[in-house]
């Protein structure tokens, strides 16, 4: 039997012989493979049977952002749809177990593409159709109908946009350790340009092509990391995913820096922006034109993800390699944020 830092594979084996008979043969061992820029992920085994375990990172976080009842519950219900998620096992809300709620679920095979060096290797045609897949898969999720998979009070469509400013504000404030030049004046700006909302549905809340899984037929297997999912405003994810793309071309292309940020927009054959907003627009059914606050208010999510990770790497509450850096990608998120359209004018 193995203990990795994060998870107690003896306290995990004890509850799952109780909560998930039949589940595993024999000792369990446990490999982190996501180490603290999101949830915690592990791949469990006991030499046959292999699945999937999700925990909060350690450390300062804010609970809301890492709640695992909210991921396990959206993707059981998603399991009906044509959205592809993998099948969950069991939820643990109980922190005594483990030291935080975890939850289990499938191992799914595919590939979570995020470095444009992998997407070249399997030539721009087959990077074209792989990212048109994406913009379909998002386009399906948008048009789940909640209440039908039993989501229908998973969030509060209403005010959606102004409490995003508020919940990630608050989210900055639990880790803000530093002065970031510009970051008071994005959120002043945010605060007094908000949009009416307009239609309500499932968001993912950080969709980009590296939190899906891609087989060798290029299909999408499964859409990952749901931690940030709530019913609300739709054209918020397409920002993300379109600030995810800027960002890529923004930062230095060598370094630590560049190791923490995914470059996969930068592949040949990665469909350009314009493209992203077309195919949206066109699956969907929404219009695309005005994403002007939609965009600040994706940079600015980035930047809170981000210095939290500063943070918690700062305090020794990350896992793994790769954080050295980090924390000069927020000033470039903010400065991004402050050009994004309307919310820069006065």
């Amino acid at each position: 039997m193995t203990t990795v830092e994060g998870l107690d594979t003896d306290a995990l084996t004890a509850w799952l012989e109780k909560e998930g008979p039949g589940l595993f043969s024999g000792p369990l061992e446990a490999t982190l493979i996501t180490g603290g820029k999101s949830n915690l992920t592990y791949v469990v085994t006991d030499g046959d049977t292999e699945v999937i375990v999700r925990r909060p990172p350690l450390g300062h976080v804010l609970a809301t952002a890492h709640d695992m009842s909210r991921e396990h519950r959206v993707i059981t219900a998603l399991g009906s749809t044509d959205v592809p998620v993998p099948e969950t096992f069991a939820l643990c809300e109980d922190d005594a177990v483990i030291g935080a709620p975890f939850y289990v679920m499938e191992l799914v095979a595919g590939t979570p593409y995020g470095r444009a060096t992998q997407l070249e290797g399997l030539g721009a045609e087959r990077t074209r159709a792989i990212t048109e897949r994406m913009v379909d898969t998002l386009a399906t999720l948008h048009s789940v109908d909640p209440a039908s998979v039993g989501l229908g009070d998973f969030g509060r469509p209403d005010g959606y946009l102004e409490r995003q400013v508020r919940r990630w504000k608050k989210q900055l404030d639990a880790s803000r350790s530093r002065e970031l030049d510009g970051m008071d004046e994005l959120i002043a700006k945010l605060e007094t340009n908000i949009p009416v909302g307009g239609d309500a549905t499932i968001v993912h809340g950080d969709f980009r092509l590296d939190n899906l899984l891609v087989n060798d037929s290029d299909t999408i297997t499964a859409v990952l990391d749901w931690e940030m999912s709530t019913l609300g405003d739709p054209l918020t994810d397409v920002a993300v995913l379109l600030a995810y793309q800027q960002l890529a071309d923004t930062v230095p292309p060598s370094g630590a820096v560049r190791a923490m940020v995914t470059d996969a927009p930068l592949a040949p054959g990665y469909l350009p922006r314009d493209d992203v907003l077309q195919r949206y627009h066109e699956q969907s059914g929404r219009a695309v034109d005005d994403l002007d606050f939609h965009l600040a208010l994706a940079f600015f999510k980035l930047a809170v993800i981000l210095e939290g990770i500063h943070y918690r790497h700062t305090h020794g509450q990350t896992l793994g390699s790769g954080f050295d850096g980090i924390g000069d990608l927020i000033e470039p998120l903010i400065v991004a944020g402050l050009h994004a359209g309307r919310v820069n004018e006065s």
